[in-house]
C-alpha cells in the first residue's frame, strides 16, 4: 500500500500563498517547514542552500517545482517533508524548469529511508490533475485533504 504524504505532512510544515524574494528565501520557507516539525534543526537549511550553490539548480526536478533536500546529516533527526506554495514564481537558474511555484522539502536519516515518501511523491507528481488541485491550495488544509484524496484513488485502483 502507497504512502499517504498527507500523514506524512504535518500542518505546521506546510505554507501556501508564500512569498520568497528569490530561491534562497523559497529554500528558507521550505527549511522552516522541516524545523517547525522537528523533522530537522536549521543547519539542514543551510545545507539545502549549500547545495545549490555548489551544484546548481538540480533540485529543481519539473517544470515549476523544486525538491529542495541535503545529504543526509546530523542536522537530520527524522525524515521529514515540507510544503511551500508559492504566490509569485522565482527562478532558480534551471533551463528548462524555471520558474518555480512549488518547493518540497525532504530531510532523510539516511540514503534509504525516504523512498517509500520519494515512491509516493512521484506519483502525486506524475497526476497533472492532482498536482494542478495541490497548485491552487489555497490553505494547508487544502493541501493535506487533497493528498489524502489522491492516496485514497491510487490505493483504490
Amino acid at each position: 500500500m502507497p504512502v499517504d504524504l498527507a500523514e506524512e505532512l504535518p500542518v505546521e510544515s506546510v505554507v501556501t500563498g508564500a512569498h520568497a524574494a528569490d530561491w534562497r528565501d523559497a529554500l528558507r520557507l521550505a527549511g522552516d517547514g522541516l524545523v517547525a516539525s522537528g523533522a530537522t534543526t536549521a543547519a539542514y537549511t543551510d545545507e539545502m542552500i549549500a547545495a545549490v550553490d555548489e551544484l546548481g539548480p538540480y533540485i529543481v526536478i519539473a517544470p515549476g517545482l523544486a525538491l529542495a533536500h541535503s545529504r543526509p546529516s546530523p542536522a537530520v533527526s527524522r525524515t521529514g517533508l515540507s510544503w511551500v506554495g508559492l504566490a509569485e514564481p522565482v527562478a532558480f537558474g534551471h533551463k528548462t524548469n524555471d520558474p518555480v511555484d512549488l518547493v518540497i522539502g525532504l530531510a532523510a536519516l539516511d540514503h534509504d529511508g525516504h523512498i517509500e515518501v520519494m515512491s509516493a511523491l512521484a506519483g502525486v507528481l506524475a497526476d497533472e490533475a492532482g498536482l494542478a488541485a495541490l497548485r491552487a491550495a489555497e490553505s494547508p488544509d487544502e493541501v493535506l485533504r487533497t493528498l489524502h484524496e489522491l492516496a485514497d484513488a491510487a490505493n483504490a485502483s
